[in-house]
C-alpha cells in the first residue's frame, strides 16, 4: 500500500513557492488524492475544452447558437431533478466573494441564507491566495476561524451560531493550476479548488447535513455537465460519501449554456439544485461569441442592464426551465456598493440594486446575489416580501415564450466618450490589482472581478477590430470614430488621470497593466480570457 502510494507521487511536483504550513494541507494523501483525480479526468478535460474552440471558430465563420436538434427529446420530456436538501431550500439571499480569512468570516456572520465562497472571479490564483483560502475554509467547517487585522486593531471571530451556509465555487474548466504539475502537466484549476476542498471537508460538512455544495462556473454544454458528474461520483466514491451527496448549482454565465439549460440539468439530475443568471459573465460570453459579428455590437456596458429584451429572455427561460424541473432559479449580482460620504449618492446606488432585487422577485427567482454585507437587509427585504414560502417554484412562467432570435438580438444603444474612456479605466485598474494578487476591486463603487472586466476588455476589443469586417469604423455618439488613436490616447491620458495612483489597489503594477491591455487589445484575435495571460504574470 505505502509502495502504492510512493508511486502515485513520483510524478508530482509543487514548483511554485513553498508556503509555510502548506503540508498541513498538501498532505501525501491528499496530493495522491489529486494525482488520481488528474489522471482520471484530465484527457476529457482537454477534449472539452478542445471542443469550445471549434464552436467559437463555428461562430467567428458565421454560425448562431442554436438548440441542440439531438436533445429535443430530452427537452419535450417529463422528468424533474432529485429532492432538494433542506439547507437548500430556502436561498433567498446569498453573498458572494473571495476566500481570505476575513472575507469567509464577515460573509458566514452576514446573516445571509449562503455564502458562495469563490476561488473564481473574485480571487486572483496565487499560491498564497489558494492555499489562505483552503485554510480559511477548512477552519470554518471546524467552527475554529478566527482573524486579527495586521495592526491588531480587530479581532474577527466565526459566530458559532451561524446558519449561512457554504457553497464553494471553484475555477472553471479552462484554467489551469501552475503550481501543481502531474506527468509533467499542470493540473485544472477546478480539479484543485474542489477536489482539496472536498478531501479535506466533505466528511465533515456531510456528517452536518451541509453537502458539501458547489457552484459550478463557465459551462457551455451538457457534455461539460457530464464531467462534472463523472467527477464527482468518482469523490463520492473514493471518499466514501452517499451518491449524490455533493450538491451543485450551475451558472448560466455562458451564451451557448442558455440553449441547453434542461440538458445540462438532466446531466446532473441526481445532484443539482438550481441555476443561476451569471449575468456579468453572460454579457462577456455574449461579446465573446458574437465577437466577428457586426450585427451583433453591443454598447456601451452601462447600456446593457437586464430589462433589455435578449438579457429579459435569458432571465425568464433560466426561470422557467428551472421551476419546470424543480429546481432553484437564482437571481445574479447587482455591482453596486455602498457609497460612503454621499448620503445622495449612496441612497441612489441602493435604490438600483433594490429595483434589480424587485424585479427578479417579480418574475420569479427563489433568491438572489449579493457582493457586499449592508446590502443583505435590502435584498431579504424584497424577497421577504415577494417570497413567503422558501421558493417560488409553483411560479412556473408559462407565459414565457423565448426563441433563438430572442436570446440573440443586441439591444441598441451608443458608445460614448466617458464609456470608452471608462472601460479602459476599469480594465486597467482591475489587472493592476489582479496582478498584484486582488481578485475584486471597489472602482467608482462598483464591485469589479474577473467578470466585469472581462465586459470592458471585450468590448474595446470588439469595438476597435470591427473595420477588419468592413462598412468603416464604429463611431462613438458624437461622431469619432472608435479607432486605434482612439485608444491610444486613452491609454495615454490614463497615467495622469491616476495621480494618486500609488493608493489605488495594485497601484505598482499600473504601468504593467497598461501594457498589457494594449497587448490584448491590438492583438489579431481577441484571447479567450483577461486572466490566461495574466495568469503568466503572476509570481
Amino acid at each position: 500500500m505505502a509502495g502504492d502510494a510512493a508511486r502515485t507521487l513520483i510524478s508530482l511536483e509543487l514548483p511554485g513557492p513553498r508556503l509555510a504550513g502548506q503540508e498541513d494541507l498538501l498532505t501525501p494523501a491528499a496530493l495522491a488524492f489529486l494525482v488520481d483525480l488528474h489522471r482520471a479526468f484530465e484527457p476529457e478535460r482537454q477534449a472539452r475544452l478542445a471542443a469550445r474552440r471549434q464552436r467559437q471558430a463555428r461562430y467567428d465563420a458565421g454560425e448562431l447558437p442554436d438548440f441542440r436538434a439531438d436533445t429535443r427529446a430530452l427537452r419535450d420530456g417529463d422528468w424533474t431533478v432529485a429532492p432538494l436538501p433542506q439547507a437548500l431550500l430556502d436561498r433567498r439571499v446569498e453573498i458572494t466573494g473571495p476566500v481570505d480569512p476575513k472575507m469567509v468570516i464577515n460573509a458566514l456572520n452576514s446573516g445571509a441564507s449562503c455564502y458562495m465562497a469563490d476561488f473564481e472571479d473574485s480571487t486572483c490564483p496565487t499560491w498564497e491566495n489558494l492555499l489562505t483560502g483552503q485554510r480559511a475554509l477548512r477552519k470554518a467547517v471546524a467552527g475554529s476561524l478566527d482573524w486579527m487585522a495586521p495592526d491588531g486593531s480587530r479581532h474577527y471571530v466565526l459566530d458559532p451560531a451561524s446558519k449561512t451556509v457554504l457553497i464553494v465555487r471553484p475555477r472553471g474548466w479552462h484554467l489551469d493550476e501552475k503550481h501543481v504539475l502531474v506527468d509533467g502537466q499542470r493540473l485544472g484549476g477546478s480539479l484543485f479548488d474542489l477536489g482539496l476542498f472536498a478531501f479535506h471537508n466533505a466528511s465533515a460538512l456531510q456528517a452536518k447535513d451541509r453537502g458539501p455544495y458547489f457552484y459550478l462556473p463557465k459551462l457551455q454544454c451538457m457534455e461539460e455537465a457530464a464531467l462534472w458528474e463523472r467527477v464527482l461520483a468518482f469523490i463520492e466514491a473514493r471518499l466514501g460519501l452517499p451518491a449524490g451527496a455533493m450538491k451543485v448549482t450551475v451558472l448560466i454565465e455562458t451564451l451557448p449554456a442558455v440553449f441547453e439549460m434542461h440538458e445540462i440539468l438532466h446531466a446532473l439530475r441526481g445532484r443539482i439544485a438550481g441555476l443561476n443568471c451569471g449575468r456579468w459573465d453572460y454579457i462577456f460570453s455574449y461579446l465573446k461569441t458574437f465577437r466577428k459579428h457586426r450585427d451583433r455590437v453591443l454598447p456601451e456596458r452601462g447600456q446593457v442592464g437586464m430589462t433589455q429584451p435578449f438579457l429579459k429572455a435569458y432571465s425568464e427561460l433560466l426561470i422557467q426551465t428551472c421551476h419546470r424541473r424543480g429546481a432553484h432559479a437564482m437571481g445574479g449580482m447587482a455591482a453596486q456598493i455602498p457609497i460612503a460620504g454621499d448620503p445622495i449618492a449612496n441612497e441612489e446606488a441602493l435604490a438600483r440594486v433594490r429595483a434589480d432585487k424587485l424585479r427578479e422577485a417579480n418574475a420569479g427567482h427563489d433568491g438572489t446575489w449579493v457582493a457586499h454585507p449592508a446590502l443583505i437587509p435590502i435584498a431579504r427585504a424584497v424577497f421577504d416580501q415577494k417570497m413567503p414560502g422558501p421558493h417560488q417554484q409553483a411560479v412556473r412562467r408559462e407565459d414565457v415564450v423565448v426563441d433563438r432570435d430572442t436570446l440573440i438580438r443586441p439591444c441598441l444603444g451608443t458608445i460614448t466618450r466617458q464609456g470608452f474612456d471608462n472601460n479602459v479605466e476599469v480594465c486597467v485598474r482591475y489587472l493592476a490589482a489582479w496582478l498584484d494578487g486582488q481578485g475584486c476591486v471597489p472602482i467608482h463603487w462598483l464591485m469589479e472581478d474577473a467578470a466585469t472586466a472581462e465586459i470592458g476588455r471585450a468590448q474595446l476589443w470588439q469595438w476597435l477590430h470591427m473595420p477588419d469586417n468592413g462598412g468603416g469604423h464604429l463611431q462613438l455618439d458624437d461622431g469619432t470614430p472608435v479607432d486605434f488613436s482612439l485608444f491610444d490616447r486613452a491609454l495615454l491620458a490614463l497615467p495622469s488621470k491616476l495621480a494618486d495612483r500609488m493608493k489605488l489597489p495594485g497601484g505598482t503594477r499600473i504601468n504593467e497593466a497598461i501594457a498589457l491591455l494594449d497587448q490584448l487589445t491590438h492583438a489579431g484575435e481577441l484571447a479567450d480570457f483577461l486572466t490566461l495571460p495574466a495568469y503568466e504574470r503572476l509570481g
